[in-house]
């Protein structure tokens, strides 16, 4: 008897930079993700419901609706399994402030673009999915300077 394929993750990428979406889905995809766009909060706020991805890269600058606000209304949906979703916040946003509100609503990850390579992106959403449980780390480990 053979182990039925391990089913194709999904994730859903939510930017409104068409080129920095477009690097971080090809890397996705060619690494066997089914990858879906999302170019403003709300447009991601419908993804996250209609299509229920395994893991969400969340920009916090976005148009129409900012990522905290996605955050806030994904994590206080009534369904159990979209408010549970695994959320990396990808963001050029790196206060302690911003950090920790994200941290306050449950991501599983911030990493700050500027100090990312898509291969260290590609880790953190494989290392997620393996255990989605865990909660963002402290600013310093996110990828932040430190802030004096």
């Amino acid at each position: 008897m053979t182990e039925a394929p391990e089913k194709q993750k999904k994730i859903l990428m939510v930017e409104d930079n068409i080129a920095m979406r477009d690097i971080v889905v090809h890397k996705l995809a060619a690494n066997g993700f089914i990858v879906k766009e999302a170019a403003d909060g709300q447009q991601g706020i419908d993804l996250i419901i209609s299509e229920r991805p395994d893991l969400v890269l969340l920009d916090l600058m976005l148009p129409e609706v900012d990522g905290f606000q996605v955050l806030e209304k994904i994590r206080s949906h009534e369904d159990k399994q979209i408010a549970s979703t695994p959320i990396i916040v990808l963001s050029n946003l790196w206060s302690n402030k911003d950090i920790l509100k994200t941290k306050a609503l449950k991501v599983q990850a911030y990493l700050v673009k500027a100090y990312f390579t898509t291969e260290e992106i590609l880790k953190k959403v494989n290392d997620i999915l393996a255990n989605p449980t865990v909660t963002a780390e402290t600013p310093a480990e996110a990828g932040a300077p430190k802030l004096n």
